[in-house]
């Protein structure tokens, strides 16, 4: 009996995974811990392929000082065995995105041609089986080089430089969508395109008369199945209106555009400032879910709700939800005059009986100073704090809004912060890295605090169907010695699994999360 005691703990010890159950009804398994040769490098995209394997292309650095010298890409088979390693030697100029159509990568750039004087979008395309790149053209926009072509920060665009554009997809990542605003000549064009992920265009529409009033700076899309329509939801500010005191310079609005043109929906109504509004496309309705304020300091006072026809834009039904006194409790105590704003919206899930639960995150960025023996440099510091979740009914009504407290700051890699949100069910599930238990800010109220360190732990958090909330820590650094990306997991919503990749200088390892009555593949 000692015998096959020691057999059986030998053998549960050699394995390379191993899955732990928790109280929240969620599970992970951990594969092994691989060497890696790039010790400097960020995460392009991680994608899964038809076949249920996980991609990762990472763009990697070297030299002095860091720049980019190409793209690793790594493949691991459903059980999170490393089962193929590749490296791209092509850097790139700027790296948009990766993703995987038809048992081929595709990797999205955006270059400046010297001879055509254009800007262009070029996919870099290969099988997986075999990986031999091709370069295809998709778009060339004629345009003077610029220095920041590129809208990395749709929050906070730069419209006088000559030129800007930026790539928005949708949630499936089925689709995405091109903006590009440039000079021809003494005039400005703005030119609005869609592509399915085969590489099809869809849409091509000229947006270049509505831009002369005002410029467009669109936070996010929502695509119709059959890729005929597109939804780009953002800020529109105005160039030359003359302004009271009491007015912003943007208002919120819908472009609806497909290839017979456009129309658009404002979110103007008097004392009502839209924030942060989303698109949904959901069994042939389309809905709109943000923040209001009732004045223009951006300052949140609750949720909105809007209810429009898909075709007209026509807004059929339209609904404000105030905070609930339980939300402002969670964030602020007792505290009075406190004030709530800078959300970004992060996920929406529509339930079986068609609630909207969806989350939002207080995302800021503030310039510092960095100190060294060379002496100073300014430096942007990425603030990711509060966590806000608000579940509505069918017809816009507040069911219930709570709020985690949480603050994290990064000058590096994002994909380290934030968090993943996740819905199954009624229930929604939040994925953060602390670095420490929660801290107890008085009764019932508790503050997540930095999670990239050299100590990390995973938490994950549970609000049910009522709004209660409850967590627990998932992964402490016992069991994983390396910090997890915490805000770029591989989703897998048919088999409700989440596969995370954890990375620190020379060692990388897969992480993958279950729920319970998931599928999953045996555990090594």
């Amino acid at each position: 009996m000692n015998t096959r005691k020691s057999l059986f703990l030998l053998l549960f010890l050699a394995a390379f995974c191993f899955v732990k159950a928790q109280d929240i009804a969620v599970n992970y398994s951990l594969g092994e811990n691989y060497s890696d040769r790039y010790k400097y490098s960020t995460v392009l995209s991680i994608n899964g392929s038809e076949n249920d394997h996980t991609v990762i292309v990472r763009t990697y650095y070297g030299g002095m000082p860091l720049r980019a010298k190409g793209h690793f890409i790594e493949m691991y088979d459903a059980d999170m065995n490393l089962v193929e390693e590749y490296n791209n030697k092509y850097a790139g100029q700027y790296m948009v995105d990766g993703f995987i159509k038809n048992g081929q990568l595709y990797l999205l750039e955006l270059k400046y041609n010297d001879k055509e004087m254009a800007y262009q979008y070029v996919v870099h395309q290969s099988p997986l089986d075999e990986f031999n790149f091709t370069e295809r053209k998709l778009l060339t926009i004629p345009s003077k080089e610029v220095l920041n072509p590129l809208a990395v920060n749709k929050y906070n665009r730069n419209f006088g430089n000559g030129f800007s554009t930026a790539v928005h997809f949708n949630k499936e990542k089925s689709a995405f969508a091109i903006t590009a605003q440039h000079r021809a000549g003494k005039d400005e064009k703005y030119t609005m395109y869609l592509f399915g992920t085969d590489l099809k265009k869809q849409i091509e529409h000229d947006f270049t008369p509505q831009t002369e009033e005002k410029n467009y700076a669109f936070e996010n899309i929502a695509v119709s199945k059959d890729f005929k329509t597109a939804y780009f939801m953002g800020k529109a500010f105005f160039k030359k209106r003359r302004f009271d005191v009491k007015e912003r310079r943007f208002q919120y609005e819908l472009v609806r555009v497909t290839n017979q043109g456009h129309q658009i929906q404002e979110f103007a109504e008097p004392g009502r400032f839209s924030e942060s509004l989303k698109p949904i496309v959901s069994k042939n309705e389309l809905i709109v879910v943000g923040f209001y304020a009732d004045r223009k300091d951006n300052r949140y006072n609750g949720l909105a709700h809007f209810k429009l026809n898909p075709t007209t834009l026509a807004i059929e039904s339209s609904k404000y939800n105030p905070f609930s006194d339980q939300f402002m409790l969670d964030k602020f105590g007792r505290e009075v005059d406190a004030e709530i704003k800078n959300l970004i919206f992060k996920d929406v899930h529509i339930t079986a009986s068609n609630d909207i639960i969806f989350s939002a995150e207080e995302y800021f960025v503030t310039e510092g100073e960095d100190f060294n023996g060379n002496g100073s440099r300014k430096v942007n510091r990425y603030h990711y704090n509060d966590i806000v979740c608000a579940k509505m009914n069918a017809s816009g009504a507040m069911l219930w809004a709570r709020n985690i407290n949480k603050a994290e700051v990064t000058q590096g890699d994002a994909a380290y912060a934030s968090y993943t949100a996740y819905g199954q069910g009624d229930d929604m599930y939040f994925f953060i890295n602390s670095g420490e238990n929660p801290k107890k800010l008085g009764k019932d109220r508790i503050i997540f605090k930095q999670g990239f360190s050299r100590n990390p732990n995973m938490f994950v958090i549970k609000i049910d169907e009522t709004g209660n909330l409850s967590h627990e820590k998932l992964i402490d650094d016992k069991e994983v010695r390396l910090p997890i990306m915490v805000s770029r997991p591989l989703i897998n919503k048919t088999t409700d699994k989440l596969i995370f990749y954890a990375k620190r200088g020379t060692k990388k390892q897969l992480v993958r999360v279950t729920f319970a009555g998931a599928t999953s593949s045996p555990t090594k």
